[in-house]
């Protein structure tokens, strides 16, 4: 399979947060799925019928090098972490743009009502020369997929 000039590529994506670009080296999560229910019927026993249920998704994972000045995004995972159901969660739409070589958006995801669950840093180790990543893990009410960006752009 030869090169296509407007195949995107995974590495050139940006990241957006209640209106502030954020950085990061990796985003993973983005999936959906829909679940079966298996019903046997009455006298048919060579099958069962495998009906649809309810549609699932993972949480949105994050990672990035640690930022040490801190940012909106991080002050929110603070807010609904830290304090607990002290006070109301509030939740954000997060969008994430898959970008093609001249910087055009060839699809975008939004997920919609998301908010953070999880905050961690990797490793600390001495015998390492590497970067600390900090990874926050987003739970979310859906994710919607902007198609007319994605089919307008992509293979024109």
């Amino acid at each position: 399979m030869e090169n296509h000039p407007n195949y995107p590529i995974a590495f050139y994506f940006e990241l957006s947060f209640n209106g502030e670009d954020a950085a990061f080296q990796e985003v993973s999560g983005i999936s959906k799925e829909l679940s079966i229910e298996e019903v046997a019927c009455g006298g048919e026993n060579r099958f069962k019928y495998r009906l649809p249920t309810l549609s699932t998704s993972q949480n949105l994972i994050l990672k990035r090098a640690l930022i040490p000045d801190g940012s909106e995004l991080i002050d929110w995972c603070a807010s609904c972490i830290d304090e607990g159901l002290a006070n109301p969660i509030v939740t954000h739409d997060v969008s994430v743009s898959l970008l093609s070589a001249d910087g055009t958006v060839c699809a975008m995801w939004t997920f919609h009502g998301a908010y953070p669950i999880k905050y961690t840093i990797s490793d600390l180790k001495s015998q390492e020369n590497s970067l600390v990543i900090e990874s926050i893990e987003l739970a979310y009410t859906y994710f919607a997929v902007s198609q007319d960006t994605m089919f307008g752009n992509l293979f024109n």
